[in-house]
Parts: structure tokens; sequence; C-alpha cells
């Protein structure tokens, strides 16, 4: 069988983007910038043969979703495996009052088993996201596969893939609006880029 290949797609810029940790609260939606950066993904990916689009619940990734979608031609499929992790008690806080917590510090450096207060682990996360996956590749296998999620979803496909323990997966870099490439064969993997800059 053929190799069905996923396009990790982070969301385009948003309001929050560097200040605070949005998680998975309502009501964020893409700036200017960011619908800039849908278009230039959109067109992107406008020769190649896309099966399926699928995104997190969440509005930033629906907007950069549907905006792909839409010049492809086809529906969003929304995945909720592929919501961004639960920040729990974290949500909304300003990354400038997060990074004076010592508990903030320790989750970034020891991933896989510390979860913010109230929320989720990353492995937690991980499980989830590797199962919307295999859904999506069952669905559409040997196809090309847009996945629309998130930073720290996208780091934990990746670091599944690449053999990364999730203590070190800040080592990679997901970018708004970058595109990372997978490609699952039956016995065998290949990531064949990591945070492609819109429209390459």
């Amino acid at each position: 069988m053929h190799a069905t290949t996923f396009h990790l797609i982070r969301h385009a810029s948003y309001g929050l983007l560097g200040q605070a940790l949005g998680g998975r609260s309502p009501g964020h939606r893409l700036t200017e910038q960011g619908r800039r950066e849908t278009g230039v993904l959109a067109e992107g990916l406008v020769s190649r043969p896309i099966a399926i689009v699928a995104t997190s619940p969440l509005e930033r990734t629906r907007e950069t979703a549907e905006a792909i979608a839409r010049r492809l031609g086809i529906e969003v499929v929304v995945e909720p495996g592929l919501i961004e992790i639960d920040f729990g008690e974290w949500t909304g806080m300003r990354f400038d009052h997060l990074h004076d917590k010592q508990d903030w510090q320790i989750f970034n450096q020891f991933r896989s088993t510390v979860a913010p207060p109230g929320g989720e682990t990353m492995l937690a996360a991980q499980s989830r996201a590797l199962d919307a996956v295999r859904r999506l590749r069952e669905r559409s296998p040997g196809q090309e596969i847009v996945v629309v999620s998130h930073a720290d979803i996208i780091k934990a496909l990746l670091a599944h893939f690449l053999g990364v323990p999730l203590d070190l997966f800040q080592r990679l870099e997901i970018a708004p609006a970058s595109r990372s490439v997978l490609r699952l064969f039956e016995a065998d993997v290949r990531v064949d880029a990591v945070n492609l800059p819109p429209g390459a």
C-alpha cells in the first residue's frame, strides 16, 4: 500500500499569540495576519491531491482549516482528538506570569509525567492525537490528509514518530501556520519536513 501522507499544520496567528496561554478557551479568532497566512497555506496545497482536511474543534484551528478546505473545494472534518492540550488552571494566563511559576518550569522540563494543575498530561494528549491520526488513516488510506492542530499536539505527534522523548520535545519548533510532513507506511514512517513556512 502507498504511504498515507499527513500535512501537519499549526493554526495561523491569533490575538493571544506569544502573550497568553489560550489553551482551550473559546472565542480566539485569527488576526488579519493569520488570515493572510491561511491564504498562503491554501495556495501552497492547491496542487496536491488532498482527500481530507481535519481540524481541532477550536476557532483558530477551524478558521485555518476552513480557508484551506474552501480553496481545495472539500469539506472540513472536525476531529476532537486534535484539540489543544488541557492546560487546566493555567488557561488564559499571561506567559510573563507563568514563567515565574516553578510548576510551569517543571511542566516544561518533564512533559511526559507532569500535568498542569487541573489539566492533562502531554502523554495523554499524545495518545489521543495518535488515535486521531490512526482514524484518519483508516478513513483515507494511501491518500494525502491535512491536519490542522496546535503546536504542542504537532510536536507530540512528531516526537512519537521520530522516537524523541516527550521531555525533549520542546527542541522542536512549530511556528504559526507552519507545515510538517509525515508519511505513514504499513511498517515504516518518514518525516519529510518539519516547520515549513506557509507556502513552502
